[in-house]
């Protein structure tokens, strides 16, 4: 027997939410933020979309009770974090180094050479990574949930694809205004390589937040 509708205050509600947290400039955004600058629009768009997969699938462990195990486990939860911390970093110094080389031959920054599916595949890697969007969607999510009308299973994957796609559009959003700058500064080829550098800097930057963070209990 199929749930019945979700109740739409709920979803509502819960999509409200989900905007709220999308437009302000959260890891998520800066991640995007800097692979926009350091790489331009379409390495942005590629690692919005992969993001969103890996915020996804945070939903779908959350769904399945995964998240718990992060949320009351130290251990696991650090692990993670610093999976995800050191691969930011990573990013962030291939970024760095390759506005070096840009700079050196005072050309036009060259773009990921990882392609549109390695870019889907890095977003993917920092979305599924971050502890905290395990931890918040284990706390908030279930309260989205009409209980009496069972499948909850369901309803919270449901409630994940609404999520999903509001983050897509926001992060998307982010990704096309700050790749809209990058060509801007375009017309300079040290301009371009700086403008590489920031993003990779950025991404440093927010790989050693995410290190240094302890957990919120």
């Amino acid at each position: 027997m199929m749930p019945r509708m979700i109740d739409p205050h709920r979803l509502l509600a819960f999509c409200t939410m989900s905007v709220l947290l999308s437009v302000v400039p959260g890891p998520s955004v800066l991640f995007v933020v800097g692979r926009a600058l350091a790489h331009g629009r379409r390495t942005a768009l590629a690692s919005v979309l992969g993001n969103a997969l890996g915020g996804y699938a945070l939903v779908v462990a959350v769904a399945l009770g995964i998240g718990t195990l992060v949320e009351t486990s130290a251990l696991v939860f650090g692990l993670i974090k610093f999976a995800g911390a050191a691969y930011l970093i990573h990013l962030g110094v291939q970024a760095v180094r390759a506005s070096w080389r840009s700079r050196e031959r005072a050309a036009t920054f060259a773009p990921t050479p990882s392609g549109a599916r390695g870019s889907v595949r890095a977003g993917f890697l920092v979305g599924v990574t971050n502890p905290k969007s395990v931890v918040f969607l284990t706390a908030m999510l279930p309260q989205f949930v009409d209980r009496e009308a069972g499948h909850v299973t369901l309803q919270m994957l449901i409630l994940g694809v609404a999520g999903a796609v509001l983050a897509l559009i926001s992060d998307g959003l982010w990704g096309l205004t700050a790749s809209a700058a990058r060509t801007w500064f375009g017309r300079s080829p040290r301009r371009m390589a700086m403008v590489g550098g920031a993003g990779g800097l950025a991404m440093i930057g927010l790989g050693t937040t995410v290190a240094v963070t302890g957990r919120a209990d």
